[in-house]
């Protein structure tokens, strides 16, 4: 096991109190959004072989991708329920249910993503994962889901006034409306899979996405220019129902958080090549790429979010500054 990886996972799981209960042999049902070839549904089912093979044979793992068990804001509730037992899902749509995972929403909150993983290897990362394990949902492993930066089919973004109003979609959480509203957008929060039709008919000028998902889904066809804002990097994670990891024994709870990181380790390798090429499939197709040169007024501009996030969120800031310390 790598040791590094199971620190800070091992120490959330003490921290809630995680009860080890007898092994039984169990099939679980696993949800993923991603379609085939996809990094994260190549690492699930990776993950499948692992915990079967780990577990020797007492948990195996069915999963279920393209969303075919239903979209992520109902999987999530799922995972919560014990109605699905497994879920990879976007800790963005999880930070209304979980105040901790919120802080990954935080725009601009961490440097880059190596930064991000070293927030999540340490002592932020097991307060995230003691919050989450809190409300039905303990991460296992986090996933690699890169930057996300603005696109729409009008112009490049270099200034926030070149965002207002822009009619933007984002994902269902206060802080990314908040986010397109403190930067003179009007944000549109819609299901991941409305997104490309919205864009083609108009519904929205533009969305805000990592180069897999704006290739994959072929939302480069209807919006042809993207601006490196690098605004959110959000981690994605491998999330299991909390009470079903409470009744694993203590050998199979630590079986499982080894496959799932064993498939994290798979994901980030599949992730860096995937950015590369879906970079360079959309550059070939004619999409207009910028860098954002002077990110600096957009992060100004996010002084009333975090100040929002803190009026709800008292005692939370000293993990924000805890994350913001992190070297």
């Amino acid at each position: 096991m790598n040791k590094k990886l199971t620190t800070s996972l091992l120490g959330a799981v003490a921290a809630v109190s995680l009860m080890a209960g007898a092994a039984v042999a169990d099939t679980w049902r696993g949800w993923n959004i991603h379609a085939d070839g996809y990094p994260n549904t190549v690492a699930m089912d990776k993950f499948a072989e692992l915990l079967a093979e780990k577990t020797g044979g007492e948990i195996t793992l069915q999963m279920f991708h393209g969303g075919t068990l239903g979209s992520q804001p109902d999987a999530v509730e799922q995972v919560r329920l014990g109605g699905i037992a497994i879920g990879n899902f976007n800790l963005g749509p999880i930070g209304p249910i979980a105040a901790e995972a919120n802080v990954v929403s935080l725009p601009f909150i961490f440097k880059d993503v190596p930064h991000m993983f070293r927030v999540l290897d340490s002592q932020g990362g097991e307060a995230i994962t003691a919050g989450m394990a809190a409300k039905g949902l303990m991460p296992l492993a986090w996933f690699d889901a890169g930057a996300r930066s603005f696109y729409n089919g009008e112009k490049a973004i270099n200034t926030p006034a070149d965002v207002t109003g822009m009619k933007v979609r984002v994902m269902n959480n206060d802080l990314f409306t908040g986010m397109i509203a403190e930067l003179g957008g009007n944000p549109s929060p819609m299901a991941f899979a409305e997104v490309y039709q919205a864009l083609k008919t108009g519904v929205v000028d533009g969305a805000e996405n990592n180069w897999p998902s704006y290739e994959s889904t072929g939302h480069f066809e209807v919006a042809g220019y993207y601006s490196l804002s690098q605004h959110l990097i959000i981690p994605e994670c491998i999330c299991v129902n909390t009470a079903t990891f409470q009744a694993l024994s203590s050998d199979m709870q630590a079986a499982a958080l080894e496959a799932a990181q064993e498939a994290a380790l798979m994901q980030r390798d599949l992730w860096a090549e995937r950015e590369a090429v879906s970079r360079k499939a959309v550059e070939a197709a004619g999409v207009v790429v910028n860098d954002v040169a002077d990110k600096a007024p957009f992060q100004a501009a996010m002084a009333p979010v975090y100040e929002a996030y803190f009026e709800t969120n008292p005692n939370l800031r000293p993990l924000v500054e805890l994350i913001q310390a992190t070297e």
